[in-house]
């Protein structure tokens, strides 16, 4: 089990990085919330879910080059590749890692599982290149009564993640809900409440719901500091785009993404320089997988708004990827903007769990 001492390192390296200010009054910034939440019926026994917390061994095995056709390319758009890592664990429950947000120095990190778990730890370097994973616990993400959520509410599908301070905020797809944790008691054995939405965040699909979360500090002083941003996968409006929610803030609301070529969002996140990046995946069973990052001004998010932005970045099955659903962002004692992306395996012996790094070149 993780140590109190590392607790306080990865609190303090967040609130070094995010915003410290206090949790805005998301309740009483909303003009149409969700009904109270009803429990559903408790989830089936899964190996894949975690009921008590505990320190499990990753294996780490390096993917020296990310283009399988050209072993020597490194630039990708505006990414240019550093290195990458297959993780395996004979501990039954890691996998389906779905979002992840790193400390300033991009070392220490906490992800969700689709399972309802949280994974903690540290990613180890050698030099620029990532090389393994150490010190890392899995542990049941808890409801406001303590217990696990996949037991109590049945609720699983934890797809997102965002962090403000002490605070983070765990997006639930099939339900559509999003729980408020507060790290400052207990860290990951925290007790999450239930945060209220707009009413239209529950027409949502039920598996094409929230997949994106970014809160963006008070720190920026920008229009939207104090908001929580909540990406939908698919939820379309009525031209066909992806719709997209303004949670607490200033300016509560709902605006729009564009949609284009068949992409989804599986996640999103807000630059060190202010910019947001959101991250987008396909799949056709003749086109296989295609994964994109776009580039969106976070100036013209406002409610009503149809928002669009270039592509930065793209691959394919001809590159190292696989079902990408999480990406973060630091920056490096050089100077440089690194994007990290991670892929949910889905608990499937033909998918992978890869964590993969670039640094952002323009």
């Amino acid at each position: 089990m993780r140590s109190p001492p590392s607790r306080r390192r990865f609190l303090q390296g967040m609130a070094a990085g995010l915003s410290a200010a206090t949790l805005p009054r998301l309740a009483q910034a909303q003009s149409a919330t969700q009904p109270p939440a009803t429990p559903r019926p408790a989830a089936r026994p899964s190996p894949y879910r975690v009921n008590e917390p505990v320190s499990i061994d990753v294996n780490a095995r390096p993917l020296p080059s990310f283009d399988t056709r050209d072993r020597a390319r490194t630039r990708f758009g505006a990414l240019e590749y550093r290195s990458g890592l297959i993780l395996t664990s004979s501990f039954s429950g890691f996998g389906g890692l779905s979002a992840l947000r790193l400390d300033p120095k991009g070392e220490r990190f906490i992800a969700v599982s689709d399972q309802g778990s949280w994974f903690t730890g540290r990613i180890v370097y050698r030099g620029r290149e990532m090389v393994g994973l150490d010190d890392v616990e899995a542990a049941p993400l808890l409801g406001a009564d303590g217990r696990p959520i996949t037991v109590t509410r049945g609720w699983y599908d934890s797809e997102s993640l965002a962090l403000d301070g002490s605070f983070a905020y765990v997006g639930l797809e099939r339900v559509n809900q999003v729980l408020r944790f507060d790290f400052a008691k207990g860290f990951t054995r925290a007790r999450g409440e239930v945060v209220p939405l707009p009413a239209a965040a529950r027409k949502l699909p039920n598996n094409k719901g929230l997949e994106g979360l970014v809160f963006v500090p008070k720190a920026t002083g920008q229009l939207l500091a104090g908001t929580l941003i909540a990406f939908s996968e698919r939820g379309l409006d009525a031209n066909g785009n992806l719709i997209a929610f303004l949670v607490g803030g200033k300016t509560p609301g709902q605006f729009s993404i564009r949609r284009s070529e068949n992409f989804d969002i599986s996640d999103a996140v807000l630059l060190p320089s202010g910019g947001l990046l959101i991250l987008e995946r396909k799949f056709s069973w003749f086109g296989g997988v295609g994964i994109r990052i776009r580039r969106l001004a976070l100036s013209d998010i406002a409610p009503g708004a149809l928002v669009d932005g270039p592509a930065i970045f793209s691959a394919d099955l001809g590159n190292e990827i696989d079902n990408m659903e999480g990406i973060d962002a630091h920056v490096t004692e050089e100077g440089e903007t690194v994007l990290t992306m991670v892929s949910d395996d889905n608990f499937s012996l033909i998918q992978r769990n890869l964590l993969l790094q670039f640094t952002l070149v323009d």
